[in-house]
């Protein structure tokens, strides 16, 4: 191995720990949230994921509902009536006096009462359809939830991400602005000396001014990036914890070509399940629908009491029969209804199509991006070395002369935008290789 690569491997060893020393803690008790912690407390504390509960629960009550459809029906009813003593002046054809007239006891109150029990025994198999279409949709509204709790999930690693890139920017921006500090305070005394020309040092001056105001921007996005991390965590806008840096080495995953990530998504992808599901309950709806063209038929029980004073008193009537109903109306009517059905069939299977030419696109354009922020690890790994490499030769030149000011100052730049470009790359992987995860339906299986 020749010196400049040794000099590479060197560096690649050392700038992760820099880095990684680099990210400010918080003094008060130094507590570090790693990955994994902060997937846990957005998981936790997502307002998405719980509306998604109720749904899940509202689907889960209407699978119940369905059951008890095939349960008995009792119905219970009774009233007690005070009645007066009508005028009843009954007529007969063969009363030749034109009149006649009947005694009837005094009856001033009557109290009955009934039991009922009604049984399904067919249904024009609607109430199967039906249970198996609220199991259907319970199974899609819990797969739609898994859908957006892997959102929840990539949308934390992506905050995660960020907030490290602008932890660690702004601490980059700081150590490049001492050195600048001291580079003008040197070029100052140099200038005052008559060593340097006052062009030179206006220009470190200016370096120095623009310097301050990227730190400014740097600290106001790493302000934003600890907001949205903390409400997305739901803790208090103003905490302020350490970063576990091993989260960075996630970006390596399994090498697989982009086909093998295409027939994973196809196995494991919630939404796919989830259409697959809603599919299945169009299904039923369809079978449901036709039921009307069938006589419903069920067995019945009933109890009778009644007591009328001086008149009947009646107890222990029991009647026990068989029920059998049909709408002649269903003849013409129930056909527009399974029409309906079909056509929400038909526009599931249409989603189908739809997602499947999603699948592949996100399947795709993730596994690019993927390469794309791997290619970009190594080549800023070969930045960092030129612009390092670069750097030192020009402040050599500047220090005998033979590099004016303005090439050391665009040299540092360079340098500083090197260490930036290949912090942001190795975070970025990371997002890049979750999204992969995701658009494979992999990614809410380990976390």
């Amino acid at each position: 191995m020749n010196a400049k690569s040794k000099y590479r491997s060197l560096w690649m060893l050392v700038l992760p720990l820099l880095l990684a020393f680099s990210i400010p803690g918080r003094a008060q008790d130094g507590k570090v949230l790693t990955l994994k912690d902060a997937i846990d407390l957005s998981i936790k504390n997502s307002k998405q994921l719980r509306l998604n509960q109720t749904k899940i629960t509202s689907a889960l009550n209407a699978v119940r509902d369905a059951k008890a459809r095939q349960l008995p029906d009792a119905n219970i009813s009774g009233s007690y009536l005070r009645v007066n003593k009508p005028n009843i002046d009954m007529k007969s054809s063969g009363d030749s006096s034109g009149g006649g007239s009947s005694s009837f006891s005094d009856v001033n109150q009557v109290a009955y009462g009934l039991a009922t029990i009604s049984v399904p025994l067919f249904s024009g198999f609607k109430i199967q359809a039906a249970k198996e279409s609220a199991r259907y949709l319970a199974e899609a509204a819990k797969l739609d939830a898994d859908l957006d709790r892997e959102d929840v999930i990539q949308n934390t690693i992506a905050a995660y991400s960020n907030l490290y890139k602008a932890t660690v920017a702004v601490n980059l921006v700081r150590e490049n602005l001492k050195q600048q500090e001291q580079r003008t305070t040197d070029f100052s005394n140099m200038e005052k000396n008559g060593i340097m020309a006052r062009n030179d040092l206006l220009k470190a001056q200016l370096q120095q001014s623009n310097i301050e105001v990227a730190l400014t921007q740097a600290e106001s996005d790493l302000k934003i990036a600890r907001i949205n991390m903390n409400i997305m965590l739901g803790l208090p806008e103003d905490t302020n914890m350490d970063l576990d840096t091993t989260f960075l080495a996630q970006a390596g995953g399994e090498e697989k070509a982009v086909t093998d990530w295409e027939q994973v998504a196809q196995q494991k992808r919630k939404d796919a399940a989830s259409l697959q599901a809603h599919e299945k309950a169009a299904y039923a709806g369809i079978k449901s629908a036709k039921g009307d063209y069938y006589p419903s038929l069920a067995l019945t029980g009933g109890y009778v009491a009644a007591y009328i004073p001086h008149v009947i008193t009646v107890t222990n009537a029991v009647n026990v029969g068989v029920g059998l109903k049909y709408n002649l109306g269903s003849l013409w009517k129930t056909g527009s209804k399974v029409d309906d059905a079909k056509n929400e069939l038909n526009a599931v299977k249409i989603n189908e199509e739809m997602l499947n030419d999603q699948i592949h696109i996100q399947v795709n354009q993730a596994y690019e991006n993927y390469v794309v922020s791997m290619k970009k690890i190594s080549m800023y790994e070969k930045a960092i070395e030129q612009a390092d490499e670069n750097y030192r030769i020009t402040r050599n030149k500047h220090t005998n002369a033979l590099a004016t000011t303005t090439d050391l100052l665009e040299a540092d730049v360079a340098e500083l935008q090197a260490k930036l470009n290949y912090t942001s790359a190795r975070a970025d992987a990371v997002v890049s290789y979750n999204k992969l995860l995701q658009s494979a339906g992999l990614l809410g299986e380990n976390k």
